[in-house]
């Protein structure tokens, strides 16, 4: 019996799909007829006409499994942003120097992301989905994994701990693994899709934050994020392993006056990361990435065989 992450991505696999299936179907029923054979028209026309609706017909195919993968994965994201308190630092009992080994935390909710990667993976390419399409929705997906995490990161407190980005940090280290594992020809640049979460738990595991500098955290640690990003960070963070104490006051104040100076400049106030909707390829890059196939031992299917209109077909061959 399947497990209960497999049925859940065939059933978004096929669901998604079946409207191709019913767009072909419903254009072969309504076809154009004279008679026993099909009108003769100009094809010029209505082959660019055919060319925009399959577009169209794919990008939306493609919206559709993306949304749903998003709707699917985002429970699973939910619970890894935060360890679990088993495996959180009691205040106290950790060991007091910075630089001791720390412990690895339980993966048990980031192996389920990977397990469902990994359906994910295994019913593509099952199912004979162009590497091309594979890539593009891994690296959205991805990029939807940096966004959910990243906001969730800066909305919650008690997320912004020294063990928590710890175990966040050991979650990311299989989904660098999963990504090196399935090569860029699937993965594409998923690794670099979370650099806005990767930085925040860089700083959240650094030590000695007390002497970074604000050249060295916006520039060095986090040159992905903005000021405002940064301060969000610094000013929710707390060492609930060790006890240390955060980066210095004059830091913070430079960050707050540079954070107050853009609020008066009406500068967006949005520590957030907004969603991508957009459709990641163009017409030309699926002409271009889907390779040429030679369909001369291509039989017909049976049930075309009477259709005068592809006779034709059956003499070539």
């Amino acid at each position: 019996m399947p497990s209960a992450e497999e049925s859940t991505v065939k059933w978004i696999f096929w669901h998604t799909f079946s409207p191709l299936c019913w767009i072909f179907r419903a254009w072969w029923e309504d076809r154009p007829r004279r008679g026993d054979t099909l009108a003769q028209v100009d094809a010029r026309y209505p082959a660019i006409l055919f060319k925009q609706q399959l577009t169209a017909c794919v990008e939306k195919i493609f919206g559709q499994l993306r949304d749903n993968l998003k709707k699917e994965i985002s429970p699973l994201l939910s619970v890894c942003i935060q360890a679990p308190k088993s495996t959180r630092a009691q205040p106290g009992k950790a060991s007091k120097s910075p630089g001791a080994g720390a412990q690895q935390p339980s993966n048990s909710h980031w192996d389920n992301i990977v397990n469902f990667l990994n359906l994910l993976m295994d019913t593509l390419r099952e199912n004979y989905v162009p590497s091309f399409f594979i890539r593009k929705l891994i690296t959205q997906l991805f990029s939807f994994i940096n966004i959910q995490l990243f906001n969730s990161l800066l909305l919650r407190r008690e997320c912004c701990t020294f063990s928590n980005g710890e175990y966040v940090k050991a979650g990311l280290s299989l989904l660098e693994k999963w990504i090196t594992d399935v090569t860029e020809e699937f993965a594409g640049t998923s690794w670099h899709e979370l650099n806005y979460i990767r930085q925040a738990v860089g700083f959240l595991v650094i030590h000695q934050k007390r002497k970074k500098t604000l050249e060295e955290i916006s520039q060095d640690l986090c040159p992905s994020l903005s000021i405002r990003q940064i301060y969000r960070i610094c000013s929710m963070y707390w060492d609930d392993k060790y006890n240390t104490q955060g980066i210095s006051n004059e830091v913070v104040s430079a960050m707050r006056e540079m954070v107050n100076k853009d609020t008066a400049n009406l500068v967006s106030n949005s520590f957030l990361l907004d969603d991508d909707l957009s459709i990641p390829f163009s017409t030309e890059d699926l002409s271009m990435a889907i390779p040429a196939t030679d369909y001369a031992d291509v039989e017909l299917p049976e049930c075309l065989h009477l259709h005068p209109s592809v006779q034709f077909l059956l003499k070539v061959s």
